[in-house]
């Protein structure tokens, strides 16, 4: 990519697109595109276009989405599904129609199967039933992927797709009703140090595994594949290493500092047994995270003391 080239970040406020956003300033791209919610409604088409038609970005990246966890996908399928099908179809459109000559969009580990193959390789896409507790979610997510794909056969474009796994880092949402295991982990684990309880309460039964990565790791993989990757086929972005939930609760406790107990509520539901993704293709091209769990763990929880605890 050139230095100077307009590239738009849709999503630059949330924990994906922020990332995003610095790994490219640190890399010395100064012609970033970025539109806040008020400035520019990504469900409504004609503002996206029109907003395309002004800024005719070269490169687009789709970061903005509406995403939660268990909690908030279930709460609200609706939403889940019909928003991001909408945002996503008015961005790569939009991008197409526009003239922008790469598309990077972002999934999520989530669009493969429940009881997918593990580590899960990329082809193991629509083989099987998905996790009923984020279906809808997926369901959007893999519709995205088509269109690229799509794009890319009929017309020629460089859209690219990649499959994030489990992410964490500055900017994190933290709100203990629509938020991930680990952000949530902080605070409950905050909390209950603050409050000097003796027990931290944790759906499930703290077994199933997940993988986790950094999403400054993750900026830097994007960067990595807008520079040199240009096929339509689906990558994977994971550090190639899980664990299970308790032990990151446990991980999280120590280093917050707190000495109770975890309580497993077993009647809350676990959601995938073992999510871990293949990462020989990345691998294999020669890109490798570089934040280990524990150290991200920190940095996120200083990010929560300084910009949600301290407000």
């Amino acid at each position: 990519m050139e230095k100077n080239e307009p590239i738009y970040v849709a999503g630059h406020r949330g924990m994906v697109g922020s990332a995003i956003v610095r790994k490219l300033q640190t890399e010395g791209f100064t012609n970033l595109i970025t539109r806040t919610r008020q400035e520019v409604d990504l469900l409504d088409p004609d503002a996206v276009k029109s907003f395309y038609a002004e800024t005719k970005p070269a490169v687009v990246v789709v970061a903005a989405a509406k995403v939660g966890g268990i909690v908030a996908n279930f709460e609200k399928p609706v939403e889940f599904l019909l928003e991001n099908l909408q945002i996503q179809n008015n961005l790569i459109s939009g991008a197409a129609d526009a003239g922008a000559r790469k598309l990077l969009f972002l999934g999520s580990s989530c669009i493969y199967p429940k009881f997918a193959p593990q580590p899960i390789p990329e082809d193991s896409l629509l083989t099987g039933a998905l996790e009923p507790t984020n279906e809808p979610y997926a369901l959007a997510k893999i519709a995205g992927i088509k269109l690229c794909q799509s794009y890319a056969r009929q017309y020629g474009k460089n859209f690219i797709s990649a499959m994030p796994t489990n992410l964490y880092g500055p900017n994190d949402n933290f709100d203990l009703h629509t938020s991930h295991v680990l952000p949530a982990l902080i605070r409950k684990v905050h909390v209950a140090k603050q409050t000097g309880a003796a027990t931290v309460p944790i759906w499930g039964t703290g077994t199933p595994r997940r993988e986790f990565l950094h999403a400054d790791d993750l900026a830097d993989a994007c960067h990595f594949l807008l520079e040199k990757y240009d096929s339509p086929e689906i990558v994977n972005i994971g550090c190639g290493e899980d664990v299970t939930i308790r032990e990151l609760a446990e991980t999280v406790c120590d280093v917050i500092g707190y000495e109770g107990s975890l309580e497993f509520d077993t009647s809350k539901p676990d959601g995938t047994p073992r999510k871990l993704l293949d990462m020989s293709k990345m691998f294999g091209m020669g890109w490798k995270p570089r934040i280990s769990l524990r150290d991200g763990i920190r940095d996120a929880y200083d990010w929560f003391l300084a910009n949600v605890e301290a407000k």
